[in-house]
């Protein structure tokens, strides 16, 4: 018996012991705030399945060798390239408009992910500093972009003296909300129960299946080989190097699929510097999962997520409430995911 639950501990893990205990603590310290416990939980399944993808997205960058993937910022930036095209053509079929913001995101970020492959193949053991350093710069070269494309829609550009696009740019006229009403449900009183986005959860799940059929076919298996031992895995006869690029492409093309899906349950499209620290977020998420740098599943990013965004869900209302006039919401949500990040990384060399 001791030895079972030894054995449980130490494949949950300290840390997401802490996290979870810390989140219900947080959960039930909620009702004699006079919050309400199934409108917190609804929301912690919004955040959950919404931020779920874009989180998914890290399990091929780890897998083929790359580590936790900052640069999914690129993958980002061609998803919301792909939704203003989208919503440029004004497609009248909310269906057809997010299939084609998919679409059209996927295929730039497939791309940009190639080139990106081809940078962090000449950089090895560099490439979280490098993958930061893309992060950040793709965010700072859109934002030139931003202002610079030829987009004449109403609903992205400014309507009167100036010029370029929108900070935040609403969806509703066109796939906005979506996936979140389709089949959804709610459990108990409307407006005060269990909001149930069916929809995003089983489109969630059917990217999860996808990437884990993906990584069970025999290239996603030459992937994970190419990134736990890359001198067996050449000996082998594969091209290392061809893998990691595309595991790094199938990263990016994810991130571009996750920032559609986040910004429909969302409503809205926001462009320039909001997306900054998004990858930050996700690479918090995957290892609050118990995934390490070197090794990535995909209950990793269920369970992480489900953590981190349900954390946050919760603990933020619960501040504000006990603290309405300060600022430690913010500090809180950096502290939770740097934090997170920083004792990942100082376990990287056990890979424990």
């Amino acid at each position: 018996m001791q030895e079972y639950i030894k054995k449980a501990y130490d494949n949950i893990g300290l840390p997401r012991l802490i996290i979870a205990g810390f989140f219900l603590l947080v959960l039930l310290s909620a009702v004699p705030l006079g919050l309400n416990i199934a409108t917190l939980l609804g929301d912690t399944l919004r955040r959950w399945a919404m931020y779920g993808i874009l989180v998914l997205a890290m399990v091929p960058a780890i897998q083929c060798g790359i580590g936790p993937n900052f640069g999914i910022s690129l993958g980002i930036v061609s998803g919301l390239l792909g939704a203003a095209i989208s919503i440029e053509l004004e497609i009248a079929n909310p269906w057809l408009a997010i299939g084609v913001a998919m679409l059209v995101g996927t295929a730039i970020a497939i791309v940009l992910g190639i080139l990106y492959g081809m940078l962090l193949n000449n950089v090895k053991g560099s490439e979280m500093t490098v993958s930061t350093y893309v992060g950040f710069s793709v965010i700072a070269f859109m934002n030139i972009m931003w202002l610079s494309l030829p987009f004449t829609n109403g609903d992205l550009i400014w309507p009167i003296g100036q010029v370029g696009m929108r900070n935040t740019i609403s969806l509703s006229n066109t796939f906005g909300g979506l996936l979140n009403e389709t089949l959804s449900f709610t459990i108990g009183q409307e407006g005060k129960g269990l909001f149930v986005p069916t929809g995003l959860i089983l489109f969630f799940f059917l990217v999860c299946v996808i990437v884990w059929l993906f990584m069970r076919s025999k290239t996603g298996i030459a992937l994970s080989a190419a990134g736990s031992s890359p001198a067996f895995t050449r000996s082998s006869g594969i091209n290392v190097n061809k893998m990691r690029i595309i595991g790094t492409a199938f990263s990016t093309a994810l991130g571009a699929i996750g920032i559609i899906t986040y910004a429909q349950s969302y409503g809205f499209l926001q462009l320039y510097n909001a997306p900054l620290w998004m990858g930050f977020h996700c690479v918090a998420a995957v290892l609050i999962g118990g995934a390490t740098t070197k090794k990535a599943s995909i209950s990793n990013v269920i369970i992480g997520t489900f953590l981190f965004q349900g954390l946050l869900a919760v603990a933020l209302p619960v501040i504000n409430q006990v603290l309405p006039e300060s600022n430690l919401p913010d500090v809180i949500r950096l502290i939770i995911s740097n934090g997170i990040i920083l004792y990942a990384l100082s376990k990287t060399k056990g890979d424990k």
